[in-house]
């Protein structure tokens, strides 16, 4: 018989479509990797785990999507940065990262994601400056036991940084494909928890190099094909992808700030779904949020971006994208109607689909994840409403309490596909495979795991020293 836990006697946040319904003293019994039952006064099955939730909210997991898993090293140095300082002291330290750095950012990345309540994440993966950055991160991610789509990119790689810069002018080097090829083969990894996807961003290239890479990638069977837009500092992906024929419900446009009425439309009537990425938007200065813009919302979801510039706690995007929004709507009250808006127009329920509901559909899972319900995948999280943050709030309104008072301090168990990954508020050992299809080599805590990272932290550090921020900013911004 397959393993199972019984969580007990708590309120599940349970969906009815969009409404979430708060079952109180319920119990959601787990088989295998499968949510078996919901019920009250559900028995354990023998040998079953039992975990009592009394005074406890049940909640599914949050999907993340949009995400770059692999910076954990970079944390820390973009506090007072811009969207064009990001670009070179962040995305382009891939440089410096050997293959074994990125298996340690990686596998550090989805870990913090798991301890924040995160069950999935869309990894737009832009690390791959050789086969081994992508398979060592792709072992990482299939360790870690976090539910991924790991979208495997192409993107600009360097030949030389030092008071020079030089970008390599060979887009796609043989290895490319035939890594890109070998892994699709593969795939999923990790007991089928990593699926891959496609992530992709330079459609400066012509338009025959562009519809045959993705033609090439949906052939393959990748899962999910996503690319950033920000207008007017990008070209236009949305419009260009719908002129080649190539927008479909299997892509997520990251951030999507400052969207035209047109591109949006032209989103929705695709089935296409946005990922907003509050924080890094709200700082790193593209524009405005778009998640709750009434053209948009109901294809919106929400995502992290850049663990290395903040928090992975995605109630905190989550909470700062609904506050945002309601701030905006009540401004344009006072400036258009010169009165104080009446009402709230964006409720907590709409907030909460955002990471829940919402994220499964942008993924094309929701028949899988997303909610509780019997049947789906058991990605699941409960919070301790006891905690000096979440008492008294958890008996008034459970999703306030989730959406306007939790923290990850207050997430108690993470269970993903089934497996417990979180539990007493304390992360279980890590099992790290040999390969992304692998056995298990070793088992480490998340200790040792943070003594590798600030090794591998250290190594990055030298290798970026006398390489010059200026001339690599200059070179891709004209001195911006």
């Amino acid at each position: 018989m397959a393993g199972s836990i019984l969580l007990q006697n708590g309120t599940v946040l349970f969906h009815e479509g969009n409404n979430v319904k708060f079952l109180h003293n319920h119990d959601v019994l787990i088989q295998g990797n499968k949510i078996n039952k919901i019920g009250r006064g559900l028995q354990p099955l023998p040998n079953g785990k039992l975990i009592d939730c009394s005074g406890k909210i049940i909640s599914p997991g949050f999907i993340d999507t949009h995400h770059h898993l692999w910076q954990t090293q970079l944390k820390g140095r973009h506090g007072d940065q811009v969207l064009t300082d990001y670009m070179v002291s962040g995305m382009l330290q891939s440089f410096n990262y050997e293959a074994e750095d990125m298996f340690w950012g990686q596998l550090a990345g989805c870990i913090e994601s798991i301890d924040s309540g995160v069950t999935t994440v869309v990894d737009h993966a832009n690390l791959t400056y050789s086969p081994e950055h992508a398979t060592e991160a792709l072992r990482a991610t299939a360790s870690s036991g976090l539910r991924t789509i790991f979208c495997y990119g192409v993107m600009p790689r360097l030949k030389k940084w030092t008071s020079e810069f030089e970008i390599d002018k060979e887009v796609f080097p043989g290895w490319w494909h035939s890594t890109l090829e070998t892994l699709a083969k593969a795939q999923p990894f990790g007991k089928e928890r990593v699926q891959l996807g496609f992530s992709f961003d330079l459609f400066k290239l012509p338009r025959e190099v562009v519809t045959e890479v993705w033609t090439k990638c949906r052939k393959l069977g990748l899962k999910i094909l996503t690319t950033h837009y920000s207008s007017p500092a990008m070209p236009n992906s949305i419009k260009m992808l719908s002129d080649y024929g190539l927008l479909d419900k299997d892509i997520i446009v990251s951030h999507a700030n400052n969207i035209a009425e047109v591109d949006a439309r032209t989103l929705v009537d695709h089935d296409v779904y946005i990922s907003s990425t509050p924080e890094t938007e709200l700082q790193f200065g593209p524009g405005d949020v778009v998640a709750f813009r009434d053209d948009i919302r109901s294809h919106a979801s929400i995502g992290l971006d850049c663990h290395s510039t903040n928090s992975t706690d995605l109630l905190t995007q989550i909470r700062m994208c609904l506050q945002y929004s309601r701030a905006m709507v009540a401004v344009k009250s006072w400036e258009q109607e010169g009165k104080q808006l009446p009402k709230l127009t964006i409720k907590l329920e709409e907030a909460f689909n955002l990471g829940t509901i919402q994220g499964a559909r942008a993924v094309n899972m929701e028949d899988q994840i997303g909610s509780i319900a019997e049947g789906k995948l058991a990605d699941i999280i409960v919070f301790d409403t006891h905690s000096p943050a979440m008492v008294c709030a958890a008996e008034e309104n459970p999703l306030a309490a989730v959406l306007l008072h939790a923290s990850v301090r207050d997430i108690e168990t993470v269970i993903i596909d089934g497996v417990i990954r979180k539990e007493d508020k304390k992360l279980s050992q890590i099992e790290i495979l040999d390969e992304p299809n692998g056995k298990v080599e070793s088992k480490i805590s998340w200790s040792e795991l943070s003594r590798n990272l600030l090794d591998s932290r250290a190594r990055i550090k030298k290798r970026g020293e006398g390489q010059d921020f200026a001339v690599a900013k200059k070179a891709l911004f004209g001195g911006a």
